[in-house]
């Protein structure tokens, strides 16, 4: 099972009420439907469109200066526990999760000024996951030849 950014593949789940539709990654999702998990560990506890949110020294805050860093690690959680059930035992391969993403970003985010730059660092869904023993990609980077 291979489990994907529900915004790569046009639903509208972005903090901006968008998507972040990419057609190297919808193509493959429309050609292995069976094997894929969608997910998007944002959408069960934040409403869209919401302010945008970057981390800052290990806690999620948005550009109004709020920590939501609880509802991040919520969010990854329940996402997990769902993924678990939509697999039904079988393996997951890995996950293609959006870049920069303060949940789903791997290996880069953005460095918590608001202003486009990025840092090292991996969103909360994308460390959990790790912690899980997924590799993890993003739509940069997924491995799909």
């Amino acid at each position: 099972m291979i489990v994907i950014s529900a915004c790569l593949v046009g639903e509208n789940c972005k903090y901006n009420g968008g998507n972040n539709e990419c057609l190297h990654i919808l193509d493959f999702f429309n050609k292995n439907k069976d094997e894929c998990i969608l997910v998007c560990p944002e959408r069960d506890v934040f409403s869209t469109p919401r302010p945008t949110v970057e981390i800052i020294s290990g806690r999620a805050v948005n550009i109004d200066g709020k920590d939501v860093t609880d509802g991040f690690i919520k969010g990854a959680e329940l996402e997990w526990e769902k993924i678990k059930v939509a697999a039904k035992g079988k393996k997951i391969e890995k996950a293609i999760l959006k870049a920069n993403s303060p949940s789903c970003g791997c290996e880069t985010i953005y460095d918590g000024t608001f202003s486009g730059k990025l840092k090292a660092g991996d969103g909360f869904f994308s460390k959990l996951l790790k912690e899980k023993g997924i590799r993890v990609f993003t739509e940069n980077n997924s491995e799909m030849s």
